[in-house]
């Protein structure tokens, strides 16, 4: 699998050859082998060029930049490996077809609920005592009715999410207080690590779409907008416990991240470049992961994982395939 590169150091980026260069503030020279890149992944101050964007563009490599409190901020993609305009249609016709949209909406909450519920039974078959949350999960996709319009979809998939999270204080350790989402900007360590672990997955999907000739702007459970890859959004909730939620549990627990790695500006909590680097780092590793595919007998990495799941969609536009989200088995 294609491998992400993450540059935290402020310089610039550029061709080089036959590869790409990062030269730091200082003037040190690494060299990025992206003959096997996926993605760039860019959290400092870093200038580029045009001549490095139409290099990246050939060899089919994305850039996703993150700017202030590291929030993603964008991407310049390659362009697509793949165009249909069948596709198009299609994925706009379901979008524009009521019962369709609210179907594929319901699905996307369906298995996020489940990727939530997952996550709290692993962690009450361990000395917790999670029943009632796995209830209240449990009830409120049971509330996933058809006759529901996506703002009321979201309505419940906001209430399995505020369900799921009053597990964060009782699994995280002193010192990692929750309290309740908070965002935009964070306001402590876990709201932090939340939103960086989710934009991480965010950036990802985005790249996974692109493999696809499915138009990332076009979504189902979010509202389309301006200067978004809304489609991404959705696949993203479907994501999140899996990627971003657990690599949280693990590198807080582990004691690989504490107060130090976080820093405080303008009354927001943030990720330091330290934190920012060994959570990154642990989230690669989690992307390498593989797994055993019950369909595809052999093993797949998690990272794709999210490449199926934008060709499950695809084929279900097109093909009327059931789409069946993601739901983790293991």
């Amino acid at each position: 699998m294609d491998d992400n590169y993450h540059v935290f150091t402020d310089g610039r980026l550029e061709r080089h050859n036959d590869t790409v260069r990062l030269v730091t503030e200082d003037d040190d020279k690494k060299y990025l082998p992206i003959e096997n890149a996926e993605a760039l992944f860019l959290h400092g101050q870093i200038d580029f060029n045009t001549r490095l964007i139409s290099f990246l563009n050939d060899q089919g490599v994305a850039i996703h930049v993150f700017g202030w409190y590291d929030y993603y901020a964008g991407s310049v993609m390659p362009e697509r490996g793949q165009t249909s305009g069948r596709t198009l249609v299609e994925q706009v016709r379901a979008y524009d077809t009521p019962e369709h949209r609210q179907s594929l909406a319901r699905k996307f909450i369906e298995g996020s609920i489940h990727n939530m519920r997952a996550n709290v039974k692993y962690y009450d078959s361990r000395g917790y005592e999670f029943e009632g949350v796995i209830g209240r999960l449990e009830a409120q996709a049971a509330a996933l009715d058809a006759g529901l319009d996506t703002e009321e979809l979201m309505g419940v998939e906001a209430t399995a999410r505020r369900a799921y999270y009053s597990i964060f204080d009782e699994v995280l350790p002193d010192g990692f207080e929750f309290g309740g989402r908070q965002y935009n900007p964070p306001d402590n360590e876990v709201n932090s690590l939340i939103s960086f672990g989710n934009s991480l997955v965010y950036a990802n999907i985005v790249s996974a779409i692109r493999a696809t000739a499915l138009d990332p702007a076009v979504s189902f459970l979010h509202e389309p907008g301006e200067r978004r890859y809304s489609l991404a959004l959705d696949i993203a909730d479907v994501f999140k416990p899996v990627l971003a939620d657990r690599v949280i549990f693990r590198v807080v627990n582990r004691n690989q991240l504490d107060a130090d790695s976080f820093e405080s500006e303008l009354n927001s909590c943030l990720l330091n470049e330290t934190g920012r680097k060994t959570f990154s780092k642990a989230f690669e590793e989690t992307l390498d992961k593989t797994v055993e595919h019950p369909r595809l007998n052999k093993n797949v990495s998690y990272q794709y994982l999210l490449r199926i799941e934008a060709y499950k969609l695809k084929k279900h536009l097109l093909a009327g395939e059931e789409y069946v989200p993601f739901k983790r088995w293991w």
